[in-house]
């Protein structure tokens, strides 16, 4: 491994340190969110059957990347930038799903205010969209790089160079990430509350 190559591990411990950091904060709130939950005022709200919807999209979106990786270790140029296009039109629908689920929730009476129940869903689905908006800002500067460098010759020469192929496997990783701590989230919401099927 190159003396410039090794400068750019640190953006590794940087990444991991984000996954870990989030992942003691979503502990944390739901932590709270157990205890609160036994305190007075709690009634349970129904969870917007949308973010079903938006839980298969995000899944989606965790294959394509995946896809995305595999085509740019293979050199496959062309699969990469669709692959990845795809990865961030699907990022892009989870976030527009969720705010569709938060509008059918207002437009169902719950509010941040209340019902603390209601506020933790707010809560917990917001952060969560924060780390989508930051994963989907580093996704649009690869595709961005992609395009620029529609050349074969021009996407070989990124492909090979060790900081460009750590780049995409911590985007990769972050994404997996997100993905995966969504399902959790959902999981747990799900566990206390229930899905309203019905068009709200």
């Amino acid at each position: 491994m190159s003396r410039f190559t090794r400068r750019r591990e640190p953006f590794r411990f940087m990444v991991w340190l984000g996954i870990g950091g989030s992942v003691l904060l979503f502990t944390v709130l739901l932590g709270i969110y157990i205890v609160r939950q036994t305190g007075p005022g709690w009634a349970t709200v129904a969870l917007p059957n949308v973010f079903v919807l938006s839980t298969v999209v995000i899944l989606l979106s965790s294959l394509t990347l995946h896809n995305a990786n595999r085509a740019f270790q293979h050199e496959q140029f062309s699969g990469y930038r669709i692959n990845m296009a795809t990865t961030l039109v699907l990022g892009t629908l989870f976030i527009l799903l969720q705010a569709w689920g938060w509008r059918q929730m207002v437009r169902a009476g719950v509010g941040l205010e209340g019902n603390p129940a209601g506020g933790f869903v707010y809560l917990i689905s917001g952060l969560h969209l924060l780390h989508i908006l930051a994963g989907l800002v580093f996704m649009t500067i690869a595709l961005v790089e992609a395009i620029r460098r529609r050349a074969y010759v021009e996407s070989f020469v990124y492909s090979v160079n060790p900081p460009n192929q750590l780049k995409i496997k911590l985007i990769t990783l972050y994404w997996h990430f997100v993905d995966v701590l969504w399902v959790v989230l959902f999981i747990f919401l799900l566990f206390h509350h229930r899905i309203a099927w019905a068009t709200w």
